[in-house]
């Protein structure tokens, strides 16, 4: 019984503040997309915006510290130019993303500053692309729109990768509160699979502007 009062002592303030709340968000992502050129040295990868939004959830531990997990909608998106000839592709790539995250707050009642750290799942959904392209037998450009196939031998899905963001937090009623985060998503998943003898690995690395609304209960 000694030994349980002070774990009990210890235990009783955060069961006290333990607080649940929900939201919302949306945002822009700006994604830098990385390709090993090999020979393709005339291949030039753009960084392009895209739109993010989604919903969260949090349970705050302590008033310092809380565990936040989030469904979001992401876009993926960059741009494929060559110098040589007239061509520009624009690919928009869509994944559901689910971060799991710890978050770290500081600062007074009204106004708070955070940081998140974790790790991320994603699923890529969908891909389309539109832009120049060039035609060599008949020596002119077109333009084109097209969705794109996801090859299940060719393309990884499943995406996967470690996060962090830095945001202020401010609560202008007694149960909502409204946040705005930079957060940067770096992927350890390479977009296609090793399906040829030479690697050819590709990778997103997001930086995400979002801005949110929660509900404090």
């Amino acid at each position: 019984m000694k030994k349980l009062l002070p774990l009990l002592a210890f235990m009783f303030p955060t069961l006290v503040f333990a607080q649940w709340r929900i939201g919302t968000n949306v945002g822009a992502t700006y994604n830098h997309f990385t390709a090993d050129k090999h020979y393709m040295i005339d291949y030039d990868y753009k960084d392009r915006w895209g739109l993010g939004l989604g919903v969260m959830g949090q349970y705050d531990v302590t008033d310092w510290l809380g565990v936040r997990a989030e469904l979001n909608f992401m876009q993926k998106n960059h741009t494929v130019q060559r110098s040589q000839v007239s061509m520009q592709y624009k690919y928009t790539n869509n994944y559901l993303v689910l971060p799991v995250m710890a978050s770290f707050s500081f600062g007074g009642q009204k106004l708070r500053g955070f940081c998140n750290l974790g790790v991320y799942g994603g699923y890529w959904l969908s891909s389309h692309r539109e832009g120049i392209d060039y035609n060599s037998f008949q020596n002119l450009s077109y333009g084109f729109s097209e969705k794109m196939d996801i090859d299940s031998d060719h393309d990884q899905r499943l995406d996967c990768g470690l996060l962090g963001g830095i945001g202020m937090e401010y609560r202008f009623a007694k149960k909502w509160g409204a946040q705005v985060e930079v957060r940067y998503y770096y992927s350890v998943t390479s977009v296609e699979k090793e399906y040829m003898r030479v690697k050819d690995p590709k990778y997103n690395s997001t930086l995400a502007l979002q801005a949110g609304v929660m509900y404090f209960f």
